[in-house]
């Protein structure tokens, strides 16, 4: 009988991500930034107090925070590795299909939850205005302690705590909202090759434009929904002109890439991921009834973990046949790409397509993509501080925050 009490609890525990423990009112949201993290700061030129911004990615399993320097532009401050995600890569849609969101959305300080069941937690606001256009459904979607998803990003509850403060103190510091920009994957050059036949390629497309104003411009982008995009307002000439020679240098690489045989692949998850070092976690979570084969401190910190099997497990890599126009032809590279799979009823162009995407052979794409990267670079910018692409991620701090718990 205690097994199965267990069992019910932890189901409905899972239910969804907006539990909140009402036995007793809990001091861990008033955890302090650790020194180290503060030192951080202080080697970065800003404080606790300035306004921060946050980016996700599903397939790298990581969250980053940045800092707003004086000068107004962002600065890398931290990436944490995300213990657990739901769903596969691709926006969410409705209610109950487990997926995670993609997109930009405003956190409020009314969306943290100190008393979270799940540790600590804040709502992401999904679904924001881009979502409601296509009439997409869902509520209480969070980032959150406990390693558990059923649409959610999860991390531990040590690292739950320290982003809770971090973003705590933003808000005691004058902000009112912070922006969680939520990929697929890296906006790379890589990433956007291998993934440019998958149904929702046009959508990722639309995201990278507001991930390259931030990364040229290191400014929050400013949004707007027209026409069931996302559109991203520039606040000068400069910027526009940066962003579109690294749009022009993303697309000739990304031909490149196509033209040396990069494949056309798809990714399928059992049931989402989650960070390659808690690869042990999860096996040994999966292979055990109970979570004796864990020790007390990593229990603790990463409490129940959802579907662990499917945690421990890599995704299967599709190959996305393509084709010569009008008849398909898999072994041999051609105009067109062969999307997976036709479109679904009720998914709107962005989501999924029936239609081939067109692409044209590298040989023809490169020289076009050259001349137009030079005649932007040729063009007369307004004077003022040289716009530089975003510094390399810093160095993760997977060693420090979960060298107790892996032997890391």
């Amino acid at each position: 009988m205690s097994r199965f009490v267990v069992a019910v609890g932890l189901a409905l525990s899972l239910v969804a991500c907006q539990g909140v423990d009402e036995s007793y009112r809990s001091t861990r949201d008033r955890t302090p930034i650790p020194p180290t993290t503060l030192s951080l700061m202080a080697e970065k030129g800003v404080s606790a107090s300035d306004p921060i911004l946050m980016r996700s990615y599903k397939k790298e399993s990581e969250v980053e925070i940045w800092k707003r320097k004086p000068d107004g532009q962002y600065t890398l401050l931290k990436t944490y590795p995300m213990c657990r995600w739901s769903g596969q890569l691709g926006p969410k849609i409705r209610e109950g299909d487990r997926q995670a969101p993609e997109g930009f959305y405003d956190v409020t300080p009314g969306a943290m939850n100190p008393n979270s069941s799940l540790f600590l937690s804040f709502n992401l606001g999904y679904p924001n205005a881009y979502d409601r256009s296509h009439g997409r459904t869902g509520s209480h979607l969070m980032v959150h302690g406990t390693c558990s998803s059923r649409g959610c990003f999860a991390m531990t509850d040590e690292a739950i705590a320290e982003v809770y403060a971090v973003a705590r103190e933003a808000f005691a510091g004058g902000q009112r909202t912070f922006q969680f920009q939520s990929y697929p994957f890296r906006m790379t050059a890589e990433n956007l090759a291998k993934h440019r036949s998958d149904p929702h390629i046009a959508f990722w497309k639309n995201l990278k434009e507001g991930s390259d104003r931030f990364e040229v411009a290191k400014r929050e982008p400013v949004w707007t929904v027209v026409g069931g995009r996302y559109a991203f307002n520039e606040a000068d000439r400069a910027t526009i002109a940066a962003v579109a020679i690294k749009q022009a240098r993303d697309e000739r690489e990304v031909a490149e890439l196509v033209s040396k045989g990069t494949p056309s692949i798809r990714l399928v998850y059992e049931d989402g991921g989650g960070h390659q070092s808690f690869r042990e976690v999860a096996m040994a979570a999966a292979s055990a009834s109970t979570y004796t084969a864990l020790d007390d401190r990593t229990r603790r910190s990463i409490g129940d973990v959802s579907r662990p099997d499917a945690l421990a497990r890599d995704p299967e890599v599709i190959s996305i046949g393509e084709m010569a126009p009008g008849k398909p032809n898999p072994t041999t590279r051609s105009t067109a790409v062969a999307v997976a799979a036709p479109a679904r009823p009720g998914t709107t162009m962005e989501q999924s397509s029936s239609m081939p995407v067109v692409i044209s052979t590298p040989a023809a794409v490169a020289k076009p993509v050259k001349t137009h990267i030079a005649s932007l670079e040729a063009a007369s910018l307004p004077a003022g501080p040289p716009l530089q692409v975003a510094e390399p991620a810093a160095k993760p701090i997977y060693k420090r925050l979960l060298g107790g718990l892996l032997g890391l």
